[in-house]
Order: C-alpha cells, then structure tokens, then sequence
C-alpha cells in the first residue's frame, strides 16, 4: 500500500482579510427648539419642514477604530399674522464606532462613507421622529437616503472644489 504524501506546495503568507464591525452606536447630541410655542399650536396653516443631512467621519485614538456621525436638522417654520415664524428646529447628531481593519484606502474611504452612515441611519430618523412626538409635535419622517449617491455626490463636489481651488493657486 503506497502511502499517501503531502504534496500540498508551501503555503504563502495570505493578507489578511478585511473585518469590519460596529463597536457602539449611539446618540451624540440632541437639541430641540420651539422659540414660539405656545402660539405655534394655534397657526391656521401646516407648517414647511426643511431636512438638511450632514455625514462626518474621523479616525480614533486605537488604531482601525472610526466614529461616524450623521447628522440630521429638521426646522419647520409656518406663517402667523403674516409672519414667518419656527414651529421648530430639531438637531440630532447619532454616531457610531466602527472596526475596519485590513482595507484599501479607497475601500475605507467607501465603507466610512456609505455602509456606517447606512447603519446608523435608522436610528437616527427614530430619534427625531420620537423627539418631536415626545414634544407633543407630529413626527417627522425622514425619508430613506441612498447613502452611495450621497456618496458619490459628495466625492464630486469635493473634486470640483479641489479642482477649482487648483485653478486659483495656478
């Protein structure tokens, strides 16, 4: 009977393969304002919200280790005697802590600026939506945000900017 050999070649140091994880998502900041209650209760017309949307990222002290923070502010302002006047004005800051080891750069930059800010989300349009309920206001629902056009939005402004400062320093 032959015996069996190892033939398998010498086995090559392999890259290590990325890992990503969330470490911790929470609420940063919180602020709501009602500058003309009590009579805002009373305004005859429905109010104008405006939503602005606002994604930061920046490494931590550990190495790997990120915090994302979107940020959502939620103003509503509506007409009383002919006058504008804000129903409200909410400002919510939810964050996360995020792992991501072993990436490319350019994989990172993707990952900080599409998948964070996608699972953070979520939370974040409960929270408003809760803030103002809790306030004794209707929610708020902000709508779903595709966070890689967001993305890819934001890359080109960045570029045209880059380009544009390029053009004035030549």
């Amino acid at each position: 009977m032959a015996e069996n050999e190892n033939t398998t070649p010498e086995a090559t140091p392999q890259e290590e393969a990325p890992q990503f994880a969330v470490q911790r998502i929470y609420l940063k900041d919180a602020s709501l304002e009602m500058p003309n209650a009590p009579e805002i209760f009373l305004a005859p017309e429905a109010p104008q919200v405006d939503i602005q949307l606002d994604v930061s990222e920046h490494g931590l002290a550990q190495p790997d280790l990120y915090e994302v923070v979107v940020r959502a502010t939620v103003t509503a302002k509506t007409k009383i005697n002919n006058e504008d006047r804000t129903v409200f004005l909410v400002e919510c800051k939810q964050a996360g802590i995020f792992l991501l080891k072993g990436f490319q750069e350019e994989h990172k930059t993707m990952v900080l600026g599409i998948t964070c800010p996608s699972t953070i989300y979520p939370y974040l349009r409960s929270n408003v939506s809760d803030l103002l309920t809790r306030a004794g206001m209707p929610p708020v629902y902000l709508g779903e945000i595709n966070f890689e056009a967001y993305f890819a939005q934001r890359m080109q402004e960045q570029q045209a900017a880059t380009a544009a400062e390029d053009k004035t320093v030549q």
